[in-house]
């Protein structure tokens, strides 16, 4: 195994009491797998990748442990992680295309990561010009500010300083959110590039968009309100969901070639629990269609079918 998460739980402190943003999230992700990480806003999937990362100081690691390669990673620490930050497990963060410091040329700034890694830049240099001919990038961006790159070229060059030191585990937060769709595609080809020619080992893409993730991932994971509600290799869970919410997300999505003049396409109706206070149970169950009596009692996250996890009572 890559990465094992057991039992996680992350809140966030408020005056109002604590958020519980991930509340007990167990799953693995393999060598060589990219997971797909799909969910409504304020689902939990970003706090859980930036979790195994540590990148947020708000956030309170209350229990559960994550495992990279056979170690244990100090996410309750920002200090002891900061060893394992960029090579080990790196991160494409949310809103990238404004992660780049605008007061530094660029190749300074990937010097400066790089040897706060304590590792001199010259012995990386050769595999940096490589990694930008990857991604379709020239030399020359190097010497230009952040402010003079396209969107789609910020994001790229993004993706190159996450990944120069080859990390274990790479996390890409919403990469493609801000992106025309022809950069969007591009960008995800280029995510499994990365995967493919073995610059890093597993990888987690993180995102509202279920079509983005079903082009690349091998598998998907459905979050929903701080819990895992399925997981599947993609094409089972996009062609057989077992879960009502991940029934009702896929079949949300357009069709191509449908044509929808005298047909709407339907939504989830309701909202999302709060995660200040959320309620006893399925936390799904009010917008459930399905909804029984048994749906007042969690249902535990289990395995119905080979490498196929869901939590919900009528699954299996």
């Amino acid at each position: 195994m890559s990465l094992v998460v057991d039992d996680l739980r992350v809140y966030y402190r408020t005056l109002r009491g604590d958020v519980r943003a991930l509340d007990g999230v167990s799953f693995s992700v393999t060598d060589g797998e990219i997971m797909g990480l799909v969910g409504e806003s304020g689902s939990g999937k970003t706090t859980l990748g930036k979790s195994l990362i540590r990148l947020d100081s708000r956030m309170r690691h209350v229990g559960g442990a994550v495992t990279l390669d056979g170690r244990e990673l100090p996410i309750g620490t920002d200090a002891k992680m900061n060893e394992f930050r960029f090579t080990e497990v790196s991160i494409v963060p949310q809103y990238a295309m404004s992660a780049m410091n605008p007061t530094r040329k660029i190749g300074r700034m990937v010097r400066e990561l790089v040897e706060s890694r304590r590792i001199r830049f010259a012995t990386v240099r050769s595999e940096l010009d490589s990694r930008l001919e990857l991604v379709g990038l020239d030399r020359a961006v190097l010497d230009r500010y952040p402010i003079e790159l396209s969107g789609g070229m910020k994001q790229r060059m993004v993706m190159v300083i996450s990944t120069l030191l080859n990390p274990s585990l790479l996390i890409a937060d919403e990469v493609t959110s801000a992106l025309d769709v022809s950069t969007q595609r591009a960008v995800a080809r280029t995510l499994a590039r990365f995967r493919d020619e073995d610059l890093v080992r597993s990888m987690i893409v993180i995102t509202h968009d279920v079509s983005l993730v079903y082009q690349i991932a091998d598998s998907i994971t459905v979050m929903y309100a701080g819990k895992l509600a399925e997981k599947a290799p993609t094409d089972v869970l996009v062609d057989s969901p077992r879960h009502p919410y991940t029934q009702l997300l896929i079949s949300s999505l357009p069709e191509v070639g449908v044509r929808y003049g005298g047909k709407r396409l339907s939504g989830i109706p309701g909202s999302p629990p709060q995660l200040l206070n959320p309620p006893t149970g399925c936390r799904f169950r009010d917008r459930c269609p399905l909804a029984f009596d048994k749906c007042a009692e969690e249902p535990p996250f289990v395995e119905i079918e080979p490498n196929h996890s869901v939590a919900c009572w009528k699954a299996s």
